[in-house]
């Protein structure tokens, strides 16, 4: 009786892993644990010691059978996530210090162990950068695992019968272990669609959504809620219009995308034959084997930035080697676009950097090339791992010829270096740079004669050209992909490196954005480097479509003078031609 008079709610949220689900929630409070600053007496530091290490024992035990769980589940590549943790609880370092700080100070484990493991994780959220902060919550994670274990508090990984999973924020283990459940769908107040939860929900094809915040408070356990994994949509307390809206919608995109996977081995090539590269963008191993079954030609853009994450120095040569090697091997016979390290802005450093504004700052290329010795130890990387012939490189955050004149000079020390050493390497690798600021929009034509492709990221690029902060929710409305001047922006580029015979793609968001995709073929664009999620509904749009059609929508969007003008006619084309792609 009482579920009957509760109001529908509904919240918006950021899609992580496609699906529908409708059933009873079941509210996961994680136990956060309090630590007190307990002194301790001489004789007791050995106990403390003791008890510590038998905790760390303890966790290993716990994540050893969480990773041999994972392996069985998902494979040797997603299992990754819980062998990286494994590392950590094997660091011989960071446990040294925390017991020499407990002999020194004569504090209690649980506040050492908590104050030494803050220092990372709190370097780690410091950074605006999405990604590096969801790196810190698995660092978080197995602290707090640790932290449970001196404590002794049991973990809750069994639930009767079929739920949907609410909560705070869900680490890569209690994704796993709750998947041991009849799970319906994760929906999280915190996270985004590259989280570990995100990542294992969509190798588990559970739906899943994030960063709907205050959530909880909103729900109890058993309340009835339906999940949108397409659209990033919850509905709580749903009426009964609602769920019989969502079983039809579940039933079609079941339908549809039965019919996309049969497309999985067929090009991005429109009606009349005009073919376009079709690629995907990855931050993680653990997503190769997803984005092969996406129908991926290759990877658009690998971010190194994943190697930095925990690390206080870069990550060595050969460390690098190990990584591009296996992304060679994986893709191969496509191709993969690996961009040096883009650090400063919003992006994670090993180092703090004060900076009244680091977005027009101290980074991307402008680092590396200030820290010779560490580009050269990835350039020298990246051509040890190109001996199949099927990588490329590319330039963050380019702004001047310059800056790639001067990059190629250490490329080529890069290759004497190993040449002097007799080590293979693709003596043809492939050179790129980011068109991201408005300056290098400018130049395009110049640094296409520089360079074999240009790659557009309009994430900062459409920040950089109409001032407008995307993070900042004060004028995060002002945030316009399709802005008039965004679009003439984007046909200069283009037309600029096709002219120097260039090939110009697209990794920035606008690329995965299916409103888009007929207006960036019309325009021209070589290749779409998207969230493999979306892979297939752009590669059912590209092959459904005419090139000289998107020709003439690009001719009609250009002559158009408003942002709501061109949304209101490429939703009303897209309503009419692809009527089960959802679009914003």
């Amino acid at each position: 009786m009482e579920q009957s008079i509760k109001q529908e709610i509904k919240l918006k949220g950021i899609p992580a892993s496609p699906g529908i689900a409708t059933g009873p929630v079941f509210l996961f409070r994680k136990h956060e644990p309090i630590i007190p600053i307990r002194s301790i007496a001489a004789d007791e530091v050995e106990p403390e010691i003791e008890r510590l290490r038998n905790a760390v024992a303890r966790s290993k035990k716990e994540l050893t059978k969480v990773f041999e769980f994972a392996e069985q589940k998902l494979g040797t590549e997603q299992s990754k996530i819980f062998e990286a943790q494994l590392l950590i609880l094997e660091d011989v370092v960071l446990f040294d210090v925390v017991y020499k700080r407990l002999k020194r100070e004569r504090k209690n484990a649980e506040h050492i162990l908590k104050d030494e493991m803050e220092k990372y994780h709190q370097l780690m959220m410091a950074s605006k950068d999405e990604f590096a902060r969801e790196r810190a919550d698995d660092l978080l994670d197995v602290q707090n695992r640790i932290l449970r274990n001196l404590e002794e508090q049991k973990l809750i990984s069994k639930i009767e019968g079929s739920h949907v999973i609410i909560s705070h924020n869900l680490a890569a283990a209690d994704t796993l272990i709750f998947s041991r459940n009849d799970v319906l769908a994760y929906v999280t107040e915190l996270g985004g669609a590259t989280s570990h939860m995100a990542l294992l929900a969509r190798a588990l094809k559970i739906p899943a959504i994030v960063g709907i915040h205050q959530l909880s408070s909103l729900v109890q356990t058993e309340d009835q809620i339906v999940i949108d994994g397409y659209s990033g949509t919850v509905v709580l307390h749903p009426s009964p219009e609602t769920l019989l809206f969502y079983e039809k919608k579940k039933t079609q995109h079941l339908a549809f995308e039965e019919a996309l996977s049969t497309l999985r081995d067929f090009p991005a090539e429109t009606l009349d034959g005009h073919r376009i590269k079709l690629a995907a963008n990855v931050e993680l191993e653990e997503e190769f084997e997803f984005i092969k079954m996406q129908g991926a030609e290759g990877i658009g853009l690998y971010r190194t930035e994943s190697l930095l994450i925990g690390k206080e120095v870069f990550p060595s040569e050969e460390e690098q080697f190990e990584v591009y090697h296996h992304i060679a091997e994986s893709v191969f016979p496509n191709h993969a676009i690996i961009r040096t390290f883009d650090i400063g802005g919003d992006k994670f450093m090993t180092q703090a950097m004060k900076e009244n504004n680091p977005f027009l700052g101290w980074r991307g290329i402008r680092v590396m090339l200030d820290k010779p010795q560490i580009f050269l130890d990835q350039l020298r990387a990246i051509l040890r791992a190109s001996r199949l012939k099927n990588l490329a490189l590319m330039l963050p955050m380019v702004t001047s010829i310059k800056e790639v004149q001067l990059s190629k000079q250490l490329i080529a020390q890069a290759k004497d270096d190993l040449r002097a050493q007799k080590i293979p390497f693709d003596e043809n690798l492939r050179l790129g740079v980011m068109i991201e600021v408005p300056a290098a929009a400018v130049i395009a034509d110049h640094l296409a004669r520089e360079v074999s492709f240009l790659s557009i990221g309009t994430n900062d690029l459409i920040q950089y050209l109409l001032a407008v902060d995307r993070g900042n929710d004060i004028v995060s409305d002002l945030f316009q992909e399709f802005h008039p001047a965004v679009i003439r922006f984007l046909r200069r580029i283009i037309e600029r490196g096709k002219q120097e015979h260039a090939w110009v793609g697209m990794c920035g968001q606008m690329a995965g954005d299916p409103l888009a995709t007929i207006l960036l073929v019309g325009l021209g664009l070589d290749e779409f480097s998207v969230v493999p999620t979306v892979l297939p509904e752009i590669k059912k749009i590209i092959r459904s479509i005419h090139f000289t059609e998107a020709q003439h929508v690009a001719e009609r969007v250009l002559a158009m003078q408003s942002e709501d003008e061109i949304k209101a006619f490429l939703k009303h084309l897209m309503k009419h031609k692809f009527p089960d792609i959802p679009i914003g």
